[in-house]
């Protein structure tokens, strides 16, 4: 069955054996979160067993569990299932591959009619409280509720109080303490009913992020004279005050004297390469350089140059 939270129901002679779904503990989780095995322990049945999934034959041989309370935990795991899968949403049903052996399958299997009579009837139990809730929708918390009640209140609420924390469903519940989907589910919906417990109030959706964009409109491309009418020292000031990180002024006046922005003439436009005049080149030698690395003062290569600070007398050279 696939849906929310969906699951696997296994068949044989017309008969459901075994119901698997990550919306209710199965019998393993059932066993080691009660307490009854501890982790250690399972694992050293898995080991004895060659790896099989289902250790029955070892828990009864240690004394973990007898035979009749591994078919009832069994059995109880599967009509948790089912419930959970009919309190949920069903999307579709495939057939899956008869080789797809079942976890801990019971050894007399119930009618599937009757499997989904039981699941609706706990739905519809569930649906009549007062304060109805999903095995996989609400997130209640504790109330305030003064100590010496809570002291008072049967194990069982108690350690509901003790995993309600807001961000735990029904589901996640009876994962953590072993209990069935529709043991927590109920137990909820009737410390919900009776004050012990609460929902939190949804929390608003978050503000949409503002993003401002520049209207396009308000931006003009200046014209090429407004740039040759700018003040020298106001561009070296403008240009200082955007290294400092200051805003600089929107548009910067012309000099006083010059035409305004609007009536500026327009020089003409020189294209580059076409009779653009040359510029000015450096006379050989006069960077000093020849001079210095000259053949009787550095020899005749680049080396004599930075042999110089070699030979540069100083206080504390004693040569």
């Amino acid at each position: 069955m696939s849906g929310r939270p969906g699951g696997v129901f296994h068949l044989r002679d017309g008969c459901v054996v075994a119901v698997e779904s990550p919306g209710a503990p199965g019998p393993e989780a059932r066993l080691l979160r009660s307490g009854r095995v501890s982790g250690g322990q399972w694992a050293e049945l898995l080991r004895e067993s060659g790896g099989t999934r289902w250790p029955e034959a070892g828990l009864v041989a240690h004394g973990y569990a007898g035979a009749a309370q591994l078919r009832v935990v069994c059995m109880m795991a599967m009509q948790d299932a089912a419930f959970a899968v009919v309190a949920g949403d069903v999307e579709a049903c495939d057939s899956l591959d008869a080789a797809f052996e079942p976890y801990a399958p019971v050894a007399l299997g119930e009618a599937p009619g009757r499997l989904l009579q039981d699941a609706a009837r706990k739905l519809a139990a569930v649906a009549a409280l007062p304060q109805p809730v999903r095995p996989d929708r609400e997130r209640p918390v504790p109330a305030a509720v003064p100590d010496e009640i809570r002291d008072q209140l049967p194990a069982q609420q108690q350690e509901l109080l003790a995993h309600a924390d807001g961000r735990r469903t029904a589901r996640d519940i009876a994962f953590a303490t072993g209990l069935g989907a529709y043991t927590v589910t109920v137990g909820m919906a009737r410390m919900l009913g009776e004050g012990l417990l609460e929902l939190p109030d949804e929390p608003d959706s978050a503000a949409p992020v503002t993003v401002r964009i520049p209207p396009t409109g308000a931006l003009r491309q200046r014209p090429p004279a407004a740039a040759s009418a700018m003040d020298p020292m106001v561009f070296s000031a403008l240009a200082s005050a955007v290294a400092d990180g200051e805003s600089p002024a929107p548009e910067p006046r012309p000099l006083p004297g010059l035409l305004p922005e609007a009536t500026a003439p327009s020089l003409p436009r020189r294209e580059p390469g076409v009779n653009a005049p040359s510029l000015p080149r450096r006379e050989p030698g006069a960077s000093g350089i020849t001079e210095t690395l000259a053949p009787e003062r550095a020899g005749a290569s680049w080396k004599g140059f930075f042999r110089l600070r070699h030979r540069i007398w100083t206080p504390d050279s004693g040569a």
